[in-house]
């Protein structure tokens, strides 16, 4: 509880920077008040909408994706024998430790325009290559697999888990009533692992403005012919703070991401609740 009061709730005085014209020499209090100006200024700019949809886009697909496979990659371990799920928890859960700079690296591995291996094989085909940093119609694809490569196995070992503390004699019961195994997954694994799925729902919704900066940065390498469909709000206000050195619009964006993540969080939960109470968050 210390750590997340010192490191969460004690910056959160950080907020009045959005509503000022920070000047260095006078500091952060001493700063004129602008009002509203950072946000009209972010959100009267062309890239207010772009990276608002790619974020939502983008983030949305991951989590309906990533969870979908990390049901079906769960309930494949769950069907494996002991010694097979240890070799197979390894090989997923390898990736997840993996830094996005070396993510990175070996994605550029694969589609430099001039030595890339897929490029590579396509010559091999007899296909054109692709100059994959020049065509951002591919980058919500790339980055979907990229994103499932590294992240599935985690979530896929949390249901797992989940599936492993499901008691054994609602298989036994189904077994002797003649369910098959596919039956008996349908009826009772999946059933029984919804509040599961429901929670991690819940969470990924709450921080779905919350982009995975490594993710979006390093694997497009940061190319300026990707941004419509790779540039999101975390990109968005580093890039605010390195070129420009504009604190103010960059805090002013980090607000409105924190606002819309607080705000679907309460309303993914209220329609939650609707159904079923007991699955709800809070």
């Amino acid at each position: 509880m210390i750590i997340v009061f010192v490191f969460y709730y004690l910056p959160m005085y950080g907020i009045v920077i959005a509503f000022k014209d920070i000047n260095y020499a006078k500091g952060i209090w001493g700063s004129d008040w602008v009002g509203l100006d950072n946000f009209k200024f972010f959100f009267q700019s062309q890239d207010a909408m772009r990276i608002t949809r790619n974020t939502l886009l983008l983030n949305g697909v991951f989590i309906a994706v990533g969870i979908f496979f990390a049901v079906v990659i769960g309930l494949m371990m769950a069907e494996l024998g002991r010694r097979w799920v240890r070799i197979f928890q390894t090989i997923l859960f390898f990736p997840y430790f993996l830094s996005w700079v070396v993510v990175g690296f070996i994605t550029y591995i694969l589609l430099n325009p001039s030595y890339g291996v897929i490029d590579k094989a396509l010559e091999w085909m007899n296909l054109t290559p692709v100059d994959w940093y020049s065509k951002p119609g591919y980058w919500p694809v790339i980055l979907t697999l990229t994103y499932l490569w590294k992240n599935v196995g985690y979530t896929a070992i949390i249901f797992f888990t989940g599936l492993i503390a499901i008691d054994t004699t609602y298989y036994e019961a189904a077994s002797i009533d003649g369910a098959t195994r596919f039956q008996q997954i349908r009826k009772i694994s999946i059933p029984l692992i919804v509040p599961l799925i429901t929670l991690l729902v819940i969470l990924n919704i709450g921080r779905i403005f919350y982009s995975d900066f490594g993710l979006f940065y390093f694997i497009p390498r940061d190319a300026g012919m990707l941004y419509s469909t790779t540039d999101v709000v975390d990109t968005y206000v580093f890039r605010a703070l390195r070129v420009t050195g504009d604190i103010g619009m960059a805090s002013a964006a980090s607000l409105y991401q924190a606002i819309v993540g607080l705000v679907l969080v309460f309303s993914t939960n209220l329609i939650v609740r609707k159904f079923n109470k007991e699955n709800a968050l809070f």
